[in-house]
Formats: C-alpha cells, structure tokens, sequence
C-alpha cells in the first residue's frame, strides 16, 4: 500500500465541501438518520457522529461530525452491500467497518485511523424534540410563517423554501440566506444544531423578513445539486430576490443576501451583475477569498496539522495534491480525466476499489468540481456597488480568515466595506464549546449571539432604518416556545417548519 494517509487526505479535501457518495448494493433498506457512538482514544474517548441523507436523485450525503476536535460535516464514503457497511473519511485517513444491525438501529465494527484500530459501535439518534412542555403543542411563533416556491425561470426549476415575515404592518427589510457547498436543506441542519434556522428566528424577530430554501435537489426544491457550479446558484439567489420584490409586506429597496461559504460568493456575483436583481446589501459569512485550489490547499495543511501527520506525509500528500489538480485542469475530456485521476487513485491507494476510483474521479471532474479549482472570487468584485459586511471566525478551518477576508475586501474597492474577525468562532459561526448553553444536562450548540448582533447592527445601519424592539422581549436566542418553558431551551434554537 502506497502513500496511504497522503492519498486519503487529497481526496477529501478536493471534495471537501462535496458529500461523500454512499454506492448501495443490495441493502434491504436506505439509511436515513444519524449515528452516534463513542470512539476510544488513549486517555479518553470522543463522540463521533454519522450523518447519512437521501437525496431526490437517488444519491445520498454522508458526512462524520466530532464536536470535541471542531470537526463539521467531513464528507464520508459509505459502501452497501446487503448489511456489511464501510464507511471511509478520506479527509481524517479513516475507516469503519462492520455490520448494520436491528434494520438500521446499529452499526457494529471496527474503527480504523492512523495508529489507532478499536471496535465502534454507532446507534442511531433519535430526532431532536422540541423543546416545549409534553403536554402543550408547539405556540406559533411571534412573526408570519410560510411554506414558498419560487421559480428560477432561467434554470426553469423551481425552489422550495421558508419566507418568515416580522409581526406589523410592514414594509420590512428582507434577505435571502444562500448556502455553503454540499446539499443543505433550508435550515441547515447539523446535528442539534440548525445554522439557518437559528439566524431566521433571530432576525426575523427584530424586525428583518427572511427567506431561506432548500438546495437544489434537496427536499422539495427542483434540480441536480451535484450538476450545479457556483455560478448557476447565482441566478437561484436572484430568484429569490425577484420572488420577495413581489411581496406586499417586503420593502423593495432593502432586500439584501446573507451568504455562507459558497453561498457568500454567491451573493457577491449576484451583486456584481447589474440584472434581473441586485442586491441592496451582502453579508459574507466566511466566503472564499482566493482560488479554489488554494483554499484546498490551505484547508490540507489544517487537516494535516490536526492529526498530527509529520513532514514527510505533509510533502507526499501536497505533491499528489498537485498532481491530481494538474491533470483535472489539464484535461478537457471528461472521460480521459476520469481515467487518468482513478488510475492515480488506485496507484496511491492499492486497497482501493476500482469502482470506487472511478466514482471518485468522475466527483472529481464534475463540473462543480472544475468550476471551484479554477474559481476567482475576486474577479468581478470592482463590480459590486452595495454595502458590504464581511465576516469571519479565527477557529475556521475550513474558510482560513486571515487568508481570505483581505483579499475581497481589497477587491471591493467600489463598495462600502466592513470586515469584522469574531474570536473563537468556527465555519459554522459556533462559538468554543465551553460557551455553549447547557439544556437538559448536555452543552447545545449555539449560533454565536456577537455574530447575531453584529449582522443585525449592520443591516439596519446600512438600510438607514430604525431598529425595532425584539417581537418578544429579550428572546435573542431562544426558540418559539411558550413562556414558562423558554428558560430551559437552548439559546439559538431555531424556528421550526
């Protein structure tokens, strides 16, 4: 076997924001949930979490989550066949393999990672249950509520989404939310944690309408998600601008667009083009600010520097990362690609399987893929003319700040730029674990309330409009939820759909 863990990690990290691909065999049943199971390390144990989802095209996302090493959403391979399962996270070098049992409930086996080879079992967790009183249903929130569709007549789909709008005569202030890569629902869900949810409910309550959608082919949004480059999702941006410019309630001249990760890239070219719809205001919650290709790189390094690799595998793996992106740029045609990159694959990794390579290459070659290698997010920057706030965490290890957030706000030299770097924060906008709120004896996780404050003094200083009260009093971060129960939510619970 050669260059392992070099190889491992190169092909997470080309798709590091690209789900795993989950290739079924015979399986009784889709997975559908997520799984929980300690993972013991010398001098403790850590909490691994699983995630497998289906998507409308038949595939599914599979990603792995560990809280206490600031792991978010690494994309994990998982292979089915009757009930054998492998699941494989290139990016952290590892694998699990074993068997699933009692018709999903379980996966029994064994872990595997650098140094380290010790039995796992994962359970499947159960759906969070909102936290209100058992015997009372659920009060509807203080601000209107709605299920939406909105056509993207030049993709000729249609998106489907949550629009909450602020209690009052209106007219309001509005932004669209626009997603990071990989297929994301509407709330971005991530375990107890739902990013969009929690940032909806919070300005929706202080007076900021909010529409947030489900990604292409996710939930019940119309169109292929790994077909689409991060231009495409620019017109579903303008969409949506288009469909709340049509709202009575919406006032037309402040309808801005709050962007994570790709999504702030997103916004940035909606903002850079003059029609169908240009954005009032953009906030960029950790958007790329240099090519693709370097912020793999950059985000190889960070991986590398969390599991301890040494030199040697540090250098092995930067050169197979250059030799992988040359040949995908370097050749045109799909299928010679797709070749070449599992035929590197496979003299890398002899343990790999040759459908699996393939699989790999044509993720590798999709047009997404191509598309984010070449990607200069600061291109069109001179372009924009609106208010720009720019954001970003100094635990990011995904979307490095000190690397990213100068470059755009020196390429937005035409517009009126903030750039704020909130302490602690990581890509999800969570602040460390130790300041997580404690509910029912476990720490929850949290949307930072300084990143919440912060956009919201921002919006409403760049819409020149006043700031209205909290819809329910001082309720920055808990949910919509009745009174006597509120005090035992966690405090960025999330508006529910």
């Amino acid at each position: 076997m050669k260059k392992l863990l070099p190889v491992f990690l190169l092909l997470g990290l080309l798709l590091w924001l690209i789900p795993g691909a989950v290739l079924a065999g015979d399986s009784p049943a889709p997975l559908n949930g997520q799984w929980k199971g300690p993972l013991k390390v010398p001098g403790g144990q850590l909490t691994l979490i699983i995630t497998v989802v289906p998507l409308s095209n038949g595939t599914y996302y599979a990603a792995l989550d560990a809280p206490q090493q600031r792991i978010s959403r690494m994309p994990a391979e998982v292979a089915l066949k009757g009930t054998d399962i492998t699941i494989s996270i290139p990016q952290a070098g590892s694998k699990f393999v074993g068997k699933v049992k009692d018709g999903g409930a379980t996966f029994q086996g064994t872990w595997t990672q650098p140094g380290l080879t010790t039995p796992l079992t994962l359970s499947r967790m159960k759906p969070t249950a909102q936290p209100v009183a058992a015997s009372k249903p659920r009060l509807t929130p203080p601000y209107r509520e709605e299920e939406v569709k909105f056509l993207n007549t030049k993709a000729d789909l249609a998106l489907a989404g949550t629009l909450t709008i602020p209690a009052g005569p209106g007219p309001f202030p509005a932004v669209v939310l626009l997603s990071d890569n990989g297929p994301q629902s509407r709330d971005v869900e991530q375990q107890d944690y739902r990013m969009f949810g929690s940032l909806a409910d919070y300005l929706t309550r202080r007076g900021i309408a909010v529409l947030r959608f489900d990604d292409r082919g996710v939930g019940k949004s119309q169109g292929n998600h790994f077909s689409t480059t991060t231009v495409d999702l620019v017109t579903d941006a303008q969409a949506a601008m288009v469909y709340l410019r049509a709202k009575p309630l919406i006032d037309q001249r402040y309808i801005g667009l709050v962007g994570h990760g790709e999504g702030a890239n997103v916004a940035l070219l909606a903002a850079a083009e003059q029609q169908p719809a240009t954005p009032a205001f953009v906030v960029s919650l950790s958007g790329y600010g240099v090519p693709g290709r370097d912020v793999i790189m950059r985000q190889q390094l960070e991986i590398m520097r969390l599991i301890g690799s040494n030199p040697a595998q540090v250098k092995a793996a930067l050169e197979l990362h250059k030799e992988m992106v040359d040949i995908i740029r370097q050749t045109p045609n799909d299928n010679q690609a797709r070749g070449k990159v599992a035929a590197t694959l496979r003299f890398n990794n002899t343990d790999m399987d040759p459908h699996m390579a393939r699989a790999r290459a044509v993720q590798l070659t999709s047009p997404w893929s191509r598309y984010f290698l070449d990607f200069d997010p600061t291109r069109s920057l001179a372009d924009v003319k609106c208010p720009v706030l720019l954001l970003g965490g100094s635990n990011d290890l995904q979307v490095d700040s000190q690397q990213n957030m100068a470059p755009l706000k020196q390429g937005l030299k035409n517009a009126k730029v903030k750039s704020t770097k909130l302490a602690g924060l990581n890509h999800w906008y969570q602040p460390e674990m130790k300041d997580w709120p404690v509910v029912n004896g476990e720490q929850q996780p949290v949307f930072s309330p300084k990143a919440l404050d912060t956009m919201r003094e921002w919006i409403f200083a760049s819409t020149e409009r006043p700031q209205p009260a909290p819809s329910t009093g001082n309720t920055a971060d808990k949910p919509s939820a009745p009174a006597k129960t509120a005090k035992k939510a966690p405090k960025s619970a999330q508006a529910s759909r």
